[in-house]
């Protein structure tokens, strides 16, 4: 097991070979000029005895606390302020994420595939990217990473954090719970629809002329999601991330409303494997030789 190629591969382009651009591309037929890895096993017990298997779970960890740790940071920061003109803003906070998704995905997606949210782990454990093993160990390190990563900024600032809200996620006043709950699976689901995309092997062997980082999608559609709906949850869309700051703030309000932004995510990544899978791709969860 050691060596093997992790399940899901961003960034570096691996297919020299081109292929017609539009419609064109649809009548490749069987003549393919890329090659997709067969499904993932349901179980693999081989995995937990290679240390790749938990360097990756490593790797999902350390950058979950690294998210947790800039983006509760910054909305502390525009929390503070009774002037919202004097600090970064929604906008700020919006960057911030999606900033960190950028980078973090950038650096471990040839260690893990770079998923640091549980919600992107799913979607792809059921297109048989990965393994039933592999899924929860990644879910799990998300989780511990997150609640590290939250805990770290309220032992900084106990005050500010505590005083503030703690980045947890709930529905806003004015909005109800399927309001919020819509809006988390709505948000899910462009983003690992978009992983999909930005990791699918056909488009990266069609498009190989294009010079774009699939991190780069990946992060863009994060900080997208967040303008529009961090007025209505604050924005979940990451189980992990929302956990986590739940753990750690540990107030009523802010398990009141905290299955939906598990609910939610989930929704919206099993509907976008389900679309990408059985409609945009042809021979939906078959074995390929």
């Amino acid at each position: 097991m050691e060596g093997k190629e992790e399940d899901v591969r961003l960034g570096a382009n691996r297919y020299s070979e081109r292929q017609p651009i539009g419609t064109a591309a649809q009548g490749a037929g069987d003549d393919k000029d890329y090659k997709e890895p067969p499904p993932a096993p349901l179980f693999e017990p081989g995995e937990l005895k290679s240390w790749s298997f938990y360097r990756a779970g490593i790797a999902e960890f350390v950058a979950t606390f690294l998210f947790l740790y800039i983006t509760i940071l910054t909305v502390m920061g525009v929390s503070k302020s009774s002037s919202k003109c004097a600090t970064v803003g929604i906008q700020g906070i919006a960057w911030s994420f999606g900033g960190m998704i950028f980078a973090l995905v950038y650096c471990t997606a040839g260690i893990s595939g770079g998923h640091i949210n549980p919600a992107v782990t799913f979607g792809l454990f059921l297109a048989r990217k990965l393994s039933l093993t592999r899924a929860i160990f990644y879910i799990v390190m998300q989780c511990l990473g997150a609640i590290c990563g939250a805990g770290v900024v309220k032992g900084f600032q106990q005050g500010l954090y505590m005083g503030n809200g703690g980045g947890a996620n709930v529905v806003a006043s004015g909005y109800t719970k399927g309001d919020g709950l819509g809006a988390e699976i709505v948000g899910t689901f462009i983003l690992v629809y978009t992983v999909f995309s930005a990791t699918d092997a056909k488009r990266n062997a069609r498009d190989s002329h294009v010079p774009i980082l699939a991190p780069l999608p990946i992060g863009f559609a994060v900080f997208l999601v967040h303008l529009a709906t961090i007025p209505i949850t604050g924005t979940g869309i990451n189980p992990a991330r929302s956990l986590g700051a739940a753990i750690i703030y540990n107030k009523d309000h802010a398990w009141n409303d905290h299955w939906i932004f598990w609910v939610g995510p989930f929704v919206g990544a099993a509907l976008a494997a389900i679309y990408h899978q059985v409609i945009i791709r042809p021979n939906p969860f078959k074995s390929r030789s």
